[in-house]
């Protein structure tokens, strides 16, 4: 991965020289969602002659079926499995990591690279792999260490922003870049008659419970029926027994078995990027496919028959004027999304995508390392503080007697060496508390 050439000698004779060393990435992904974000990411980067490997963390829960991979992985990707520990030493030994982990992991990640590689770290790269729909401050805090936080909207820049300043963080690394699966612009809306192809876009955890899941598809075989003129596409988050970030308790063959069903009527599980081009009308609850589907001019609508609440996380969604009943859609009431939500997704340069923008910023800090955030954050009051505690926990955790007895000490000596790498001066009343605590 430090690849070097060197160039030719001149006319005089000279000896050749060293070119400039070939820049590495390491991309960090445990799901197929995630590692849709870093293939996206990948391309941007390698664009402009930065190296990439993806590694799967392979003691953390991960879960990318082979399907899957071939589904959504960069096309010249060979993902590597290894465990954290190795991961964060390629990463330290790379130039940039780019994470595509859930928060906690961002955050444990960011504290392991800064308790384990010194002066020598690389440009840290993290995001959200789709609308953010929960967690929207405690995501950002996970996550505010890293040197370039690709934001997907400007409503959640917003956010981030006052969340930083109440905080006294740095938020010179939130980049307000759009979400790296979308294009640069909407497409136009491509038709307005009546839809020929419907697909919904299903998701393992919305609704969560049986009863409200069965309400959908029964309300999907219903519009086929009415509309035997039309294909109706139902498309499951993964197949039965592949695994997602999160868990499908009740997929829909298992609901749907047994069922007599329209023929117009089936679960397709191509990929619903692969479908746009075909689709007239995409459905869904709460799911990311709606940006995907409205960048791709396809008529959308969320379905708001089970309310409008956090635990559906269609409440992001509330000013984009796509909210529907199946009532609303079986009329052919169909929306169009409203102009400022719209821009709040798909901003910026015509031409240049959310991804290109993240590689953008990754390489303006190469150049210019003193911009950087991760040192500066890691540094603050905040994440001393959360540093004492994570180690903390982390060692009683560790240690079935660490309550008691000298593991309690053993625990408080890590938290006061770990505290001190990220900032002295909190480092005495994090000890101090944790005594406290463990006494």
């Amino acid at each position: 991965m430090d690849a070097t050439t060197t160039t030719a000698p001149d006319d005089g004779g000279a000896p050749a020289r060293p070119a400039a060393r070939t820049r590495t990435a390491v991309l960090v992904a445990a799901f197929d969602s995630q590692l849709k974000w870093v293939g996206r990411v990948q391309e941007a980067l390698e664009a402009r002659g930065i190296a990439c490997r993806t590694i799967v963390p392979s003691d953390v829960r991960h879960a990318i079926s082979p399907a899957q991979q071939a589904e959504y992985a960069h096309s010249s990707a060979v993902l590597e499995e290894a465990p954290w520990d190795e991961v964060v030493a390629a990463s330290l030994d790379a130039d940039v990591v780019a994470l595509a982990l859930s928060g906690p992991f961002v955050e444990r990640f960011t504290q392991d690279l800064v308790s384990r590689g010194g002066d020598r770290l690389p440009v840290v790269v993290c995001g959200w792999v789709g609308v953010i729909i929960e967690k929207l401050v405690a995501g950002y805090l996970d996550r505010a260490a890293a040197d370039v936080i690709a934001v997907n909207s400007g409503e959640d820049l917003e956010r981030f922003r006052r969340t930083a300043a109440a905080l006294g963080l740095d938020d010179s690394n939130l980049l307000l870049s759009g979400l790296p699966l979308l294009g640069s612009a909407a497409a136009p809306r491509r038709t307005t008659g009546a839809p020929r192809t419907v697909l919904f876009a299903d998701q393992p955890t919305v609704p969560e419970r049986r009863a409200e899941r069965l309400y959908v598809y029964d309300r999907l075989v219903r519009y086929a029926v009415r509309h035997p003129d039309r294909q109706v596409r139902l498309k499951p988050r993964h197949r039965p027994g592949e695994d997602t970030f999160h868990r499908m308790a009740h997929h829909p063959e298992r609901l749907l078995a047994g069922r007599d069903l329209p023929p117009n009527f089936h679960v397709d599980y191509t990929p619903i990027s692969a479908q746009l081009d075909e689709v007239d009308l995409l459905l869904t609850v709460s799911s990311t496919a709606a940006l995907e589907s409205v960048g791709a001019g396809v008529t959308t609508a969320l379905v708001s028959d089970l309310g409008v609440r956090e635990q559906l996380g269609n409440q992001v969604f509330v000013s984009s004027g796509l909210l529907r009943t199946f009532d609303d859609l079986e009329a052919d009431d169909l929306p169009e999304p409203d102009r400022a939500w719209l821009d709040g997704y798909f901003f910026g340069e015509p031409g240049t995508t959310p991804a290109e923008r993240v590689a953008r910023r990754v390489e303006e800090l190469l150049e210019h390392p003193e911009r950087r955030v991760l040192p500066s954050v890691a540094s603050s009051s905040y994440f001393a503080a959360r540093s004492a505690y994570l180690t903390a926990t982390a060692a009683l955790a560790g240690a079935p007697g660490a309550r008691r007895g000298p593991g309690r000490w053993r625990a408080v000596r890590a938290l006061k060496t770990r505290a001190y790498r990220w900032a002295p001066g909190t480092a005495q009343r994090a000890e101090d508390a944790l005594a406290r605590v463990l006494r």
